[in-house]
């Protein structure tokens, strides 16, 4: 009888542990994915508008790409590049997104198509790219990009 209502005790306790764990975010949440995606769109729309403080709010402090020289691109670098006219986005078409959500994490992958000016040189082109996206409180950040020109 005893081993009997130690049972009873260690289950209930192990499903009380088991119940009180938080649950995880679904994987590819319709409400996440779409956020995700306008993440991207609202980048795009704040490029072209030379909007410093919007860039601010979507790229995490601790973003960084690699550039096509092979050095690392920080936030600061990006948002000093738009401030001072160094870099220019002057449209954008997105194309399709495919978008993976694992609870607070996101990667997209898709392409874009941009007018672009870098240094007074058009860079214009069609381009793919990876982003990582964290929801750090109540809002998606990209934490981590990389990118390429489709020759």
């Amino acid at each position: 009888m005893k081993k009997l209502v130690g049972m009873v005790l260690f289950t209930s306790l192990y499903a009380g542990l088991v119940l009180a764990q938080p649950l995880e975010a679904p994987f590819n949440d319709p409400a996440a994915v779409d956020a995700v995606k306008q993440v991207g769109q609202d980048m795009g729309d704040a490029m072209v508008a030379g909007d410093i403080d919007k860039l601010n709010q979507i790229f995490a402090d601790d973003w960084a790409t690699v550039d096509s020289s092979g050095k690392i691109f920080t936030k600061e670098s990006l948002l000093s590049d738009f401030k001072s006219g160094k870099h220019k986005l002057l449209s954008f078409e997105i194309g399709p997104m495919d978008v993976q959500v694992f609870g607070d994490v996101a990667v997209v992958q898709a392409s874009v198509t941009e007018k672009r000016l870098h240094d007074g040189k058009n860079i214009s082109g069609q381009f793919v790219f990876m982003d990582l996206l964290k929801k750090r409180g109540d809002k998606w950040v990209i934490v981590r990009t990389l990118g390429a020109k489709v020759i």
